[in-house]
């Protein structure tokens, strides 16, 4: 018996069947559209009915029409058995094409992820993404100054307001200690999946969770930083010439809070 080849990765369906030439044209010359980004450990992931929320409220607000959590999940089941896997980094894209009556779901399934628990750096700069709230493909302004960020040194950029008040990294969210609480910026941004799970999650771990205004001349009144996205938690060593301590247990509390959450069966 011949056993298939492993589906290439990054693996793309459309609509629950391989990516065609016709249907890679939706994101490449329209690209109107959202996604959420998750990580599947064998067939589960955290925090599902919140990207599935999310992927509602976007379609929502963008073509005017839900997007169905059920199918949803059946794509992904169906894109993963395709793959061959059931470990891996998935994006979940919406997308409306002319004319068409159903919004155009693309799955893609690419090898599993996790943030890189190194100190991570980060340079400000002065860029607020249109409509934060949504998470959407093609951010120019996001990737444009992640590079700058990269050549300068960096691993990451910071977006922050023209007053300097911080907003989230380039493809994270922020989260500050100042020896009581962890401190969220209060300013337009995304809500990342895990910096919900956390909000939710932390208080229960015993550590405080609040919102409240971060600017760049501000930064000496914390003692460390992290970084969260799909892939994980990750703590900042600096942003520009601000140096922060790691604190270990601190990091260990909030890992601990976020491996707690609950895996959800696709």
């Amino acid at each position: 018996m011949t056993t298939p080849p492993p589906a290439p990765s990054p693996y793309a369906e459309f609509d629950g069947h391989p990516a065609t030439e016709a249907d890679l044209r939706i994101p490449a010359f329209l690209g109107y559209g959202h996604f959420t980004a998750m990580q599947v450990r064998d067939g589960k992931v955290r925090g599902l009915a919140l990207h599935l929320a999310r992927l509602d409220a976007a379609n929502q607000e963008l073509f005017e029409r839900g997007l169905d959590g059920a199918r949803v999940r059946e794509l992904i089941r169906h894109a993963l058995g395709s793959a061959g896997v059931r470990d891996a980094s998935v994006r979940v894209h919406g997308y409306l094409p002319p004319g068409d009556a159903e919004t155009t779901v693309m799955v893609t399934v690419r090898g599993p992820a996790r943030k890189s628990a190194e100190p991570h750096g980060l340079m400000s700069v002065p860029y607020a993404r249109t409509a934060p709230h949504i998470k959407r493909p093609g951010e120019f302004g996001q990737t444009y100054y992640a590079q700058l960020a990269a050549r300068a040194g960096f691993d990451e950029a910071l977006l922050t307001l023209p007053d300097g008040a911080v907003t989230e990294g380039a493809i994270t969210n922020i989260g500050f200690w100042d020896g009581t609480s962890v401190v969220w910026p209060d300013a337009p941004c995304l809500l990342g999946i895990t910096m919900a799970l956390l909000e939710r999650d932390l208080p229960a771990a015993g550590l405080a969770s609040v919102r409240r205004p971060v600017t760049l001349d501000g930064l000496g009144a914390f003692r460390s930083a992290f970084l969260t996205n799909s892939q994980g938690i990750a703590p900042v060593g600096r942003i520009d010439d601000t140096e922060f301590a790691v604190d270990e247990e601190l990091m260990k509390r909030i890992g601990q809070a976020y491996d707690g959450a609950r895996w959800d069966t696709i």
